[in-house]
């Protein structure tokens, strides 16, 4: 239903209920602009000051990771001051891949709500969301489901939320029993399931490209893509240390259970010749990513790479990179 943010929040507008000095929001700093934006103005809609009342965890000092127990100390430290958990299954930026079922039992530890952004997870990394705990979760599906910029996202509710008459939620008509919809009643009756947080009917257009993709992940499988995820972007790895030796640094996990199927590289040279070898690799056909200020991201999809692209994407790149220093 709707897209990511619009999701986010109808889960907040639920999920989010700030009493007494528990009031404070948790995500990550520097997460996807359009997350920090929501959680933002959810607590301004509440009246609270993002100041004081949005905290961002950051790693550790010349680190671009933020592991599970740094979450883990946080909310032991000020968990009774937090309402809510925002986390991302993978972070865009590093693609670290998170312990999701660890970060959900200790936000339910410190008795904290926890919702996850799956955006890059979706059809990347196996999701056990119901076996993890989590409250809640959104995605789009535009990207590793190939559907496209604008399509159709998506939301999960655990299923301990769906009789709580003691929860608010925002509604509408699609939202309501499909089994009585028609009949025009005044009275909301929900909908089985999270569809109860459905507000309008589903754009067709925009749900259309899901028609062509989705099938192809049910006919691979997703432990079969995963598999080969791994593999692919362990090969990728070993050529980038083997080819280019310092002048790269890989910024992702090289631990295969804390990446999805991207890898960030940074160069040593610089943001500047970073974002000049990301140009030159456009222009020679090798469809990557720029991320400021001086991450490149190249992502080996299982779907539709193989090894030989992943053998010519380090091959250009080595070939493009500046001379050792």
């Amino acid at each position: 239903m709707n897209s990511l943010t619009a999701n986010l929040h109808l889960m907040l507008a639920a999920f989010f209920r700030p009493r007494g000095k528990r009031k404070k929001i948790l995500i990550e700093s520097g997460a996807f602009p359009s997350d920090r934006h929501a959680v933002a103005s959810q607590l301004a809609w509440h009246g609270l000051d993002a100041r004081s009342t949005l905290i961002e965890l950051a790693p550790a000092a010349m680190e671009d990771m933020v592991s599970e127990e740094e979450i883990e100390g946080t909310l032991q430290q000020i968990g009774s001051e937090i309402a809510l958990v925002l986390w991302p299954g993978v972070q865009y930026r590093t693609g670290q891949a998170f312990d999701l079922a660890r970060i959900a039992r200790a936000a339910h530890r410190a008795r904290c709500l926890v919702g996850f952004d799956l955006a890059h997870s979706i059809g990347n990394t196996e999701l056990a969301l119901a076996q993890y705990g989590a409250d809640f979760a959104v995605w789009c599906s535009y990207k590793y489901l190939n559907a496209g910029p604008g399509a159709i996202g998506g939301a999960f509710v655990h299923q301990r939320h769906l009789q709580r008459s003691d929860l608010p939620r925002l509604t509408g008509w699609w939202g309501h029993d499909p089994a009585t919809r028609f009949e025009m009643s005044a009275q909301f009756a929900p909908a089985s399931g999270a569809a109860a947080w459905a507000i309008s009917n589903p754009p067709i257009l925009s749900a259309a490209p899901l028609r062509a993709a989705l099938p192809l992940f049910a006919e691979a499988g997703i432990t079969a893509l995963r598999r080969k995820s791994v593999a692919l972007t362990g090969y990728m790895a070993s050529l980038v240390a083997e080819l280019a030796g310092p002048r790269i640094t890989i910024v992702t996990p090289l631990d295969p259970a804390q990446r999805g199927c991207q890898l960030s590289l940074r160069l040593e040279s610089g943001a500047g010749a970073g974002l000049g070898l990301f140009q030159a690799l456009s222009a020679r056909g090798v469809v990557c990513d720029w991320r400021a200020p001086d991450i490149i991201r190249l992502a080996p999809v299982p779907l539709y790479n193989g090894y030989e692209d992943v053998l010519r994407a380090v091959w250009a790149l080595c070939d493009l990179l500046p001379p050792p220093r």
